[in-house]
């Protein structure tokens, strides 16, 4: 199931956040990513000091907290009637992240998401980034919604 989920998601190359599934339920999801020591975005950021920006940290935190446990929760509630014919594409609609240590270029960082609730379409989760020594470096309330878009109706 979660290879299912990781080859639906609709990131691809450079902005694919998601290394691997550890724990997916209908309460919550953790998974890992390791940020590459030549990811784009330490080009400029810092000069000679390279850190990780805080929106690619909330956006490791949301693909993994929000996008992956969505897309889950959709499949199961259509019996895993998920087709290649479909692509989701989550829609984030509010953060509120609060961050507490730096991420570095080379760092593996683990993300564990609890479901708040799934209703009428719409995800909430608190979600938590940990650091390889198991120290917090993010906390935040993730929500949003998965829309479920059939390929075959929009592109002819």
């Amino acid at each position: 199931m979660t290879d299912l989920i990781l080859n639906h998601l609709p990131y691809k190359s450079s902005f694919r956040f998601v290394d691997n599934i550890s724990a997916l339920s209908e309460d919550g999801v953790q998974g890992d990513y390791t940020l590459r020591h030549d990811a784009f975005f330490y080009e400029d950021h810092f000069e000679d000091n390279p850190v990780t920006p805080g929106v690619i940290i909330t956006e490791i935190m949301a693909q993994i907290g929000l996008v992956v446990l969505g897309i889950f929760l959709i499949m199961k509630e259509t019996d895993h009637s998920y087709t290649d014919d479909a692509s989701m594409y989550p829609l984030l609609t509010s953060t509120d992240v609060s961050f507490f240590k730096m991420v570095l270029p080379g760092q593996k960082v683990t993300v564990i998401s609890k479901k708040q609730y799934f209703r009428f379409g719409k995800l909430k989760c608190q979600v938590e980034m940990f650091d390889g020594q198991h120290e917090l470096v993010a906390r935040g309330t993730f929500s949003g919604i998965i829309k479920k878009i059939d390929i075959k109706k929009n592109n002819g």
